[in-house]
């Protein structure tokens, strides 16, 4: 009887993780579905098809283009409509990491490994056995560790800080990045050897002034979102806000979009969005500078870059939140600018 007893309650037990793992997954799929990666542009158009085509396969992908253009979410709709969706996504920020705990974090330790390594731990590739390990700013990682990571993802074994133990890992890797990875090749920073083995389908995606057709549709996509979240109820977007939004340089891409319309919604007390909701260093921008009366692309983001400095009185993370980009990347871009 106490095994018959034993034998019920673990497979309730098993029920009750499988429909969590159902309940957590559904919302998952939806959320990280083709529909919601908005777009009608021939580049866009690229991107559904190369998805499409890499989704079920163990094909290493990586995705270019600038911060706040979606590569995360493309990673995600990769995994997610692929037939590892029931498996673990592991995302990793390498830019985040440091250097001299990044094995630890890729590979995992035992316990004594080193100062402070009270206990064992798994690493991230362990942790994505069987699904997708996401490495996001592949670029700024370390040349110390790039052999490694290397050997990791040609050989599928990884050996955990202070263990001569090897153990065998089945991950599909996509890696991301913001930077030109060839050029830095070239620069002796990056090895050659991996990034031929990271670019084996490379998606490049790109920057939101490029994708004129598609800023009305993100506009709408964001708007419906945010106005459900904030309990509004705007359903249209007024033409001059829409001409507005159509002539801006977009530094920081969807992400900037996207926290803009949010932004916006919270001001509109109309049921359509207006100019004036729109927030005055978008306006005064494009008043200054309308897209049609500029040369050279770089200057206006050059420009707009001081021009959100100067709001916010120099403070960096402050104007990050505006650009809708991190703090490491607006160093980067000052540091390209002069600024």
């Amino acid at each position: 009887m106490e095994e018959f007893k034993l034998v019920v309650k673990k497979t309730l037990e098993k029920k009750a993780l499988l429909l969590d793992n159902t309940r957590l997954k559904g919302p998952l799929k939806k959320k990280y579905n083709f529909d919601n990666i908005i777009g009608t542009s021939p580049s866009m158009a690229d991107l559904f098809k190369t998805i499409h085509h890499v989704k079920d396969s163990r094909t290493t992908v990586l995705i270019r283009g600038e911060t706040g253009t979606g590569k995360d979410l493309v990673a995600r709709a990769i995994h997610y409509n692929g037939d590892r969706a029931s498996k673990p996504y592991i995302p990793v920020n390498c830019a985040a990491l440091n250097e001299n705990l990044m094995t630890s974090e890729l590979f995992g330790h035992v316990k004594g490994a080193y100062t402070g390594a009270v206990s064992d731990k798994q690493g991230v590739f362990e942790a994505a056995d069987g699904g997708t390990l996401f490495l996001d700013e592949i670029g700024d990682i370390g040349k110390g560790l790039q052999q490694a990571l290397l050997r990791a993802i040609e050989t599928g074994e990884i050996q955990p800080v202070g263990s001569f133990e090897r153990k065998i890992v089945k991950v599909r890797i996509i890696a991301a990045t913001n930077r030109n990875l060839e050029d830095m090749v070239e620069r002796g920073v990056f090895r050659e050897d991996l990034y031929y083995r990271l670019n084996v389908v490379t998606v490049d995606l790109p920057p939101l002034r490029e994708r004129l057709d598609d800023i009305g549709l993100l506009a709408f996509h964001f708007l419906k979102q945010y106005s459900a979240q904030n309990k509004k109820q705007i359903d249209k977007i007024s033409s001059g806000a829409l001409n507005m939004l159509e002539n801006y340089f977009w530094p920081g891409n969807v992400r900037e979009l996207e926290n803009i319309i949010e932004r916006a919604t919270l001001f509109e007390e109309d049921s359509v969005l207006s100019v004036q909701s729109l927030p005055n260093l978008l306006r005064q921008t494009v008043s200054k500078s309308p897209r049609k009366n500029i040369n050279s692309l770089d200057h206006m983001s050059k420009n707009h870059i001081q021009e959100v400095l100067e709001t916010t009185g120099g403070n960096k993370t402050k104007a990050s939140k505006i650009l809708g980009i991190n703090r490491s990347t607006l160093y980067r871009i000052m540091k390209r600018f002069k600024i």
